[in-house]
């Protein structure tokens, strides 16, 4: 009985009665996937996986990234077209795996989107910080640092300690964007929709001012030699460098590819989903890879990749330039970009939360909807105070490795799912795809390895910790309350 699957049938009448407002168009889809993509990964992520393990090599870092998301995208497609639904990963793993495995993927999916979207604000809050020094307005470190503190020079979780502080400008941010996805989806996408042309304008001109002042010398040693560190708690060997450095960043790189993803929990709020989905999913991967890849060789020829280890890379490389207000442009293109991307993955969470407490797995006041804004309010109160709360307390070194694990392993299991369905339910009606069947999920389940093998250290804290706490949820609560779980007694 654990492994209880969600009927196919049930799926589209759901998505078919949705009370959700269907108002995003492909458009509005691919700007979502953008908005998402197009954030701390490219601002804050990619100066420190570049100085502490790949070198001027983050640019393969990149394409391998790119390479297993784009394995996994054409699997999300496919699904997306074929059941659009809120859920996304969650109820995709519901019909094709059964109840324990989705939640298992919904608990993931906190990672990739609850926990990840505190990431993000924690990064914003570091340039928000430094574009206000800038200004001449200084904000005291107690009221900008988290409460949790961490040693890089120790690592592990043992290095973690208590301090008087609290990341307020973190906090606040997400509160701010809670109440805006509370006033309507469509609203929350127009607002979307101007950051993503301002951030992408942003990269943009640090590509063209930057490229004619790129100094080839500093991509030698192209790849660094590599240096092994072992982690103080697990006492497993880390690769800085190197190719081993180069997985490494990788799969960590490989969070700031998530937006993609986000996409497809907006499926019950799309006009047309089996058309759009896709178009969203692939369109939006499509143009930030290329985006990210010629940012990461302009940000490496302009600066010592060992000089990128800080808040705010971006605007170390423009110092290089001497223009003024191009300096200016890039911190505020970056605080309005995170907040974009943080807005997605708070949307992102509420609507797989929506979907789980309509399956019974959480509490019913999670599938509530506002009369008039038709949106989740009460969900969207809770998950904002929540991730608002960590990103005041967490610094992002505690959080990264671990929300790249998460998402990886959640893409592994998308990509399973087309393989399972294409084989038991060939019948049913795919709009999209994917193309060369079985090698492109198969490659993409490889792929998604690979990527988490250069993360290992973490694993220990995600199957030690982090997993058994949400199967403790799901035996006290979930598995109590399901009710396809109760249907299912029912009907016998």
């Amino acid at each position: 009985m654990l492994l209880i699957k969600k009927p196919i049938d049930q799926i589209e009448s759901e998505t078919n009665e949705s009370p959700l407002n269907r108002s995003l168009s492909a458009m509005n889809l691919v700007s979502l996937g953008i908005g998402c993509i197009v954030g701390a990964g490219i601002f804050a992520l990619t100066g420190e996986q570049t100085a502490v393990y790949a070198g001027p090599a983050i640019l393969i870092s990149f394409a391998l990234a790119a390479i297993a998301c784009a394995f996994a995208a054409l699997c999300y497609a496919e699904l997306a077209s074929t059941l659009p639904v809120s859920g996304s990963a969650y109820t995709y793993a519901y019909a094709t795996l059964g109840e324990l495995p989705a939640w298992i993927m919904g608990w993931l999916l906190i990672l990739e989107y609850g926990i990840a979207a505190s990431t993000v604000a924690v990064s914003w809050s570091g340039y928000f910080v430094s574009l206000m020094k800038d200004m001449g307005i200084v904000i005291p470190a107690s009221f900008a640092t988290p409460t949790l503190l961490y040693d890089p020079n120790v690592g592990g979780m043992a290095a973690v300690s208590i301090g008087a502080a609290f990341n307020f400008p973190a906090f606040a941010s997400v509160m701010l964007l809670t109440l805006l996805l509370i006033a309507g989806v469509k609203e929350s996408a127009t607002a979307n929709n101007i950051i993503v042309v301002l951030k992408v304008t942003v990269l943009v001109l640090l590509v063209a001012f930057g490229l004619p002042y790129i100094n080839p010398a500093l991509w030698h040693p192209f790849i660094p030699d590599p240096v092994i560190i072992a982690d103080t708690q697990t006492k497993i060997p880390v690769v800085h460098y190197g190719w081993g450095g180069i997985l490494h960043a990788a799969a960590v790189i490989s969070f700031a590819f998530v937006g993609f993803e986000a996409v497809s929990t907006a499926a019950q709020e799309a006009k047309n989903p089996q058309r759009d989905m896709p178009i969203g999913i692939l369109a939006s991967l499509a143009i930030c890879t290329v985006l990210y890849i010629a940012v990461g060789a302009v940000l490496t020829g302009l600066v010592s990749y060992k000089d990128l280890n800080v808040p705010d890379p971006l605007a170390v490389a423009v110092d290089v330039l001497h223009i003024g207000w191009l300096k200016w442009t890039i911190k505020t293109g970056a605080i309005i970009g995170m907040f974009s991307v943080t807005l997605v993955l708070l949307y992102g969470q509420t609507r797989i939360f929506y979907s789980m407490a309509r399956d019974g797995l959480l509490p019913e006041i999670f599938s509530r909807i506002h009369s008039r804004l038709k949106t989740p309010h009460w969900n969207t109160l809770i998950v904002g105070l929540i991730t608002a709360l960590v990103a005041g307390f967490t610094p992002i070194d505690i959080l990264g490795d671990l929300v790249s694990l998460g998402t990886l392993l959640a893409f592994t299991i998308v990509c399973f799912s087309v393989l399972y369905l294409r084989y038991t339910r060939p019948q049913m009606k795919r709009v999209f795809k994917v193309p060369f069947f079985p090698w492109t999920p198969l490659l993409g389940i490889v792929s998604c390895i690979w990527l988490m093998s250069g993360i290992f250290n973490m694993m220990a804290l995600l199957f030690e910790y982090y997993i058994p706490a949400g199967l403790l949820i799901y035996f006290l609560y979930g598995r109590r309350n399901s009710k396809i779980r109760a249907n299912s007694a029912g009907l016998s």
